[in-house]
């Protein structure tokens, strides 16, 4: 451990220690605990129906059952391949009882993409939906034989959603969940899970080449939870028995899964369960269901922000809102905090870190574009680009680093992958920041997102929050492009506010004359009626690169 005080302590809001015992469990266990201590609570509202955490823990316990009376155990691996519904952390948690490891599987992947995460994690199970085309595809990789066992939950058990389903065939291999269910009794002892087995293989984006599985331990995951419930125990908040939570954000990514979903759990709140980001929907859970905490990412509260609504919509139910996924631009927040009185907070994390990693406290003045503080029980320090064996001092440039309890031990069936993202037990993460004498970490870029022009570092995501100042820009991705005479430059690639004008290369040029380098000058700029977005709904460089270099 790095020596005692940390530079962040002294920035801590009063009453959160960085010494607060991280509690460590299973998810079986965090499950029954939660389960039992608010039995009669709403845990999840899912088109206008109630799922108590009593009912939510009977049908997590049958599922279980049933996966144990299959035969499947600690070394299988059982694919959820799920949108938003509560089939999800039905599956979830009885899986995790029973010792099944997990994969998550992204209902926007692409078939080459699903099938590799299958074989790579030994996925024989697949968790599904009679939804289409999310069906169509699973009933695919079924006859391609990538799949022995396919439960498929019936989209009507949940009531009408007016969505397309497709016919659930008589075939061997193909069950739907309630007849795989039907019957299943618990055990009189359930499988002895510890924390060190691995839970879940969660798999990253990358910018080539195929994704890599986190291998994500109980410990893990659980740590994480316990960390994000050290730094908020001192803070504002509503009552959990009251509170209504929107989970919009995609369950098969970890934020949702743990920053929202599994927090919200140890708390005993209710969670307004969406299968798909609509504004116009937030803005009703806002004002009819009295919302009071609603975790986004950043391309959710740019269309919120702008949205015709957003002026005169009721926000004062909302006690709490957060961005996270992404890095939010600086104008956003601002909005938001204009229009809602109080700060739209943030932090960062990784796929690697369960996600947890810093948070941006919402009291005192505001540190523009900061990701916030190390969490408790976290430590996070700056390495050099060339070395990173090699600290630096506050203030300088370079990859940041984490280790904590929360943090992954590597990378699914690559042992060369895990070696290299690892310095003396520190995990590099890939983002290149630097921290401030008050010990807060700010991001500049990523490692792999960095553009050398004319010899110099720049660094794309400080020319899109320049950008993001303009008032006629709704979104913007920058990229370098190749340049004759600096070898690499900027080029901006915008999407415009609803009614906004386009403007010329060299307005917007003179807009940023005072806010970016001259190497940091775009020398080109595109207009785009939209922007590519990751399955989880990032802003993609990595899928805009693809695109332009398939183009020519």
């Amino acid at each position: 451990m790095a020596s005692r005080p940390f530079a962040w302590e002294k920035s801590y809001p009063a009453g959160v220690r960085w010494d607060t015992p991280i509690k460590i469990t299973t998810l079986g266990s965090l499950i029954d605990e939660a389960t039992d201590s608010f039995a009669s609570r709403p845990a999840f509202e899912f088109r206008d129906r109630i799922i108590t955490y009593a009912d939510l823990g009977e049908r997590v316990r049958q599922f279980g059952a049933a996966l144990l009376r299959a035969g499947l155990g600690g070394q299988d691996t059982v694919g959820l391949y799920l949108p938003n519904m509560p089939t999800h952390p039905i599956s979830f948690f009885g899986a995790a009882k029973a010792g099944v490891r997990l994969v998550h599987l992204s209902p926007l992947d692409a078939e080459r993409v699903l099938a590799y995460k299958l074989k790579d994690a030994g996925a024989r199970t697949l968790v599904t939906s009679n939804i289409a085309p999310l069906f169509g595809m699973a009933l695919k990789l079924h006859e391609q034989g990538l799949i022995d066992r396919l439960i498929v939950a019936e989209d009507a058990d949940f009531g009408p959603s007016g969505l397309p389903t497709l016919p659930i065939p008589d075939k061997p291999g193909i069950v739907t969940f309630s007849a795989f269910v039907e019957g299943a009794e618990a055990p009189d002892a359930w499988p002895q899970v510890q924390p060190e087995d691995v839970a879940l293989l969660q798999y990253t984006g990358g910018t080539t080449g195929m994704p890599k599985g986190a291998m994500l331990s109980h410990k893990n995951i659980t740590a994480a939870v316990s960390i994000y419930d050290a730094w908020q125990a001192a803070l504002p908040s509503g009552d959990p028995a009251k509170d209504k939570v929107i989970l919009v954000l995609p369950l098969f990514h970890i934020y949702a899964l743990t920053s929202v979903m599994l927090r919200q759990l140890t708390r005993g709140s209710c969670m307004l369960l969406r299968m798909r980001f609509d504004p116009d929907q937030t803005f009703d859970d806002f004002e009819k269901r009295r919302a009071t905490i609603f975790p986004g990412v950043p391309t959710m509260w740019i269309a919120l922000v702008n949205h015709p609504r957003f002026a005169t919509a009721d926000l004062s139910s909302l006690i709490y809102a957060a961005s996270g996924g992404a890095p939010l631009p600086v104008e956003i927040a601002r909005r938001f905090e204009n229009r809602a009185g109080f700060r739209l907070t943030g932090g960062w994390g990784m796929t690697e870190t369960s996600p947890s990693g810093t948070n941006v406290p919402n009291y005192g003045v505001p540190k523009p574009g900061t990701i916030g503080l190390p969490l408790p029980g976290l430590e996070m320090d700056i390495c050099a680009l060339d070395d990173p064996h090699r600290t630096l001092p506050a203030g300088e440039i370079g990859e940041i680093r984490i280790r904590g309890p929360n943090v992954t031990r590597g990378y699914w069936n690559k042992p060369e992958e895990t070696k290299a993202s690892y310095a003396d037990g520190w995990f590099l993460t890939g983002d290149i920041g630097y921290m401030d004498e008050d010990g807060f970490f700010f991001i500049v870029d990523r490692k792999k997102d960095m553009i050398i022009s004319g010899g110099f570092n720049v660094y794309p995501q400080m020319i899109e929050q320049a950008i993001y100042e303009h008032p006629a820009v709704a979104e913007v991705i920058v990229l370098g492009v190749p340049d004759s005479y600096r070898g690499e430059a900027a080029k901006a690639f915008v999407t415009l506010k609803q009614g906004a004008a386009p403007f010329s290369l060299e307005e917007l040029q003179a807009f940023l004359k005072d806010k970016v380098g001259r190497h940091e000058m775009p020398v080109a700029v595109e207009f785009r009626d939209a922007l590519p977005k990751t399955t989880v709904g990032k802003l993609s460089r990595a899928e805009l690169r693809n695109e332009i270099k398939a183009a020519g």
